[in-house]
């Protein structure tokens, strides 16, 4: 069976959307895959909006540009950003995305209203990329955050990434290698209970909910399936609310989301 990924990434100039698309098609092409590559990034300067189309796949490929209706993912920096290339998703499709508000237009709606838009997607990951930079290490990747967030659905490892990330931060010294290839591992432990909750249907707001209160440094993604079912239970979307920022990933936060006193 052929193996593709069609991946669209969108964001605004400065996200470091080329970045992303560099560290994916580095790590397709160091796998021996075949890789395709067509982007926009004109308006970097002036913060307007930036895509690549990346095309992986095990065969050869025609065409750089992924039809309407033919992507796979959608991968963004910006979550308004999002809502241009919907149309492009195919219907069984994944949409990854930062929820960091890039305000650089005067009538950008309300957050809320991004929000609410971005969960009738349906297949859909929502996360602070600022807070898992933060916390992997780094105060300027978030932009690794989102690559490793999306690797759970994608044909790689972090160890793939890792030759790149020096290729391109070696210059600045270990640390900030080490901080970067820290932050794409912590986005990879994230998405990867993500992606539980997503195929498991789990309401794309109650996931958001959920993964905004865990911690994300201790997570446990043999425990998403007992997540899952204290989510899917009555009333548990009303008490997922009054947990606690960085709740630990453990039975006293299920008990709690299960409505049980811990």
């Amino acid at each position: 069976m052929t193996m593709k990924c069609d991946i669209i990434i969108v964001g605004v100039g400065g996200q470091g959307i080329l970045t992303i698309a560099y560290l994916l098609d580095s790590a397709a092409i160091s796998k021996g895959l075949h890789v395709k590559q067509a982007e926009v990034h004109g308006m970097a300067q002036r913060g307007g909006a930036v895509y690549t189309h990346l095309r992986i796949s095990d065969s050869p490929i025609i065409s750089d540009v992924i039809p309407e209706g033919g992507a796979d993912m959608i991968l963004g920096m910006e979550p308004l950003e999002i809502q241009r290339y919907l149309n492009y998703l195919n219907p069984g499709g994944m949409v990854i995305t930062s929820n960091q508000y890039y305000r650089n237009i005067s009538n950008y709606p309300d957050e809320k209203a991004v929000l609410e838009a971005l969960f009738k997607i349906g297949r859909v990951a929502v996360v602070d990329s600022k807070a898992l930079s933060m916390r992997g290490g780094s105060s300027q990747g978030q932009n690794m955050a989102m690559v490793g967030m999306a690797t759970p659905w994608l044909p790689f490892e972090v160890k793939d990434y890792s030759p790149f990330v020096r290729q391109m931060f070696g210059r600045k010294g270990d640390a900030i290698v080490d901080a970067n290839v820290s932050v794409i591992g912590l986005g990879e432990k994230v998405g990867g209970f993500y992606k539980k909750l997503v195929d498991e249907k789990v309401s794309p707001r109650d996931a958001y909910l959920l993964m905004s209160k865990l911690d994300p440094v201790g997570l446990n993604v043999e425990l998403a399936p007992r997540f899952i079912a204290a989510l899917k239970g009555s009333g548990a979307a009303d008490r997922l609310v009054n947990l606690a920022p960085d709740s630990p990933c453990n039975a006293a936060t299920l008990e709690l989301i299960d409505g049980h006193r811990a």
